[in-house]
């Protein structure tokens, strides 16, 4: 097996390469999906092997799996704890079945990488019992991008995985700050949902609980969870969509709204890398890696600054969360 078509539904953008014994032989990304590629671009493909899809919540899972029926109905068990992408994933795993009913796809999920979180990173201060009857805990995400961030890095400053010391800030539509430390992460931003921790498109990051208590007694509870999802981050604070290039856009004509929006993304962010430099023993590596770390050199320049304790510069990485997706998925079926 070789030809491994990658299917990635993410937040405000749907990415499709095929891949073939490590190497991209096409690829192609639609931005303000549906929920559904373009069945011509699918078919265009040609036959593959295996199918990767890439879920972003997968409960305990310390790895992928062939996905079948029992799978899936797991999955949508954890919907409510990841209500922008987890559908779109079990959407497009339906199509995928209809479109080629014999090949096996294969669930990669971005918890599976922080499930060694150690107790004191994953434990919540609540009453235990909570804990216990709910399953609350720290799942963490975007760890697909980490752990080919980590593979990259490695190999960069001519380590083994396990010896590299690094911090990983995801910065897409959704944002993450992960430490790393002997092959895994120790500790991240991100916790029982995708929702917390820095400020992201449309997501609000971390808030203090009692604020959601307030509003909660303000405001009718799906108004509020549609809120922190769609309508917070970079697009509250901005009034644009929360892309931003179109908050930077904003800041350039004088929007101070669009200003302070940028402020505070990157003082959130600056704070989460310095919290994270914490749970490391030495730090080897800053890897910035997503849509706006490679796409926003200026906006880096920014964050760079007040980051100089660190000791390190920040190293830009592409997002390939594909090639770790047909990685795990020839070793799934192998």
């Amino acid at each position: 097996m070789s030809r491994v078509l990658t299917v990635n539904p993410g937040s405000s953008s749907l990415k499709v390469s095929v891949v073939d014994a490590g190497t991209t032989l096409g690829e192609w990304a639609e931005s303000d999906w549906d929920g559904m590629p373009d069945p011509a671009e699918v078919e265009a493909v040609g036959p593959v092997d295996a199918i990767a899809v890439r879920f972003v919540h997968g409960g305990d899972r310390t790895g992928p799996v062939v996905l079948d029926e029992a799978v899936a109905q797991d999955l949508r068990r954890l919907v409510p704890m990841a209500p922008i992408h987890q559908p779109r994933s079990l959407s497009m795993v339906r199509a995928l079945r209809n479109w080629w009913p014999d090949v096996p796809i294969v669930a990669c999920f971005d918890t599976s990488f922080h499930t060694g979180l150690p107790p004191a990173a994953s434990t919540y201060p609540i009453p235990v019992e909570w804990t216990r009857k709910f399953g609350v805990r720290r799942y963490g995400f975007h760890g697909l991008s980490c752990a080919n961030a980590l593979r990259t890095t490695a190999e960069t400053l001519g380590r083994r995985a396990g010896e590299v010391a690094m911090i990983c800030c995801h910065l897409g539509s959704g944002v993450s700050v992960t430490a790393i430390d002997g092959g895994r992460s120790v500790d991240t931003s991100m916790g029982f949902t995708p929702l917390d921790g820095v400020p992201m498109a449309t997501r609000p990051g971390a808030l203090d609980p009692g604020l959601l208590l307030y509003l909660a007694r303000e405001i009718p509870l799906e108004a509020l969870e549609d809120g922190l999802n769609h309508h917070s981050g970079l697009a509250g604070l901005s009034g644009t969509n929360g892309d931003l290039r179109e908050v930077l856009a904003a800041r350039a004509q004088g929007s101070a709204d669009a200003d302070v929006a940028v402020r505070v993304y990157l003082h959130r962010l600056r704070r989460e890398i310095a919290a994270a430099r914490t749970s490391l023993p030495r730090l080897d590596a800053l890897v910035l890696t997503g849509g706006v770390a490679e796409h926003q050199p200026g906006l880096l320049d920014e964050l760079a600054t007040g980051l100089e304790f660190l000791g390190v510069d920040p190293i830009v990485t592409p997002a390939r969360e594909d090639l770790e997706m047909a990685r795990q998925t020839e070793e799934t079926l192998n």
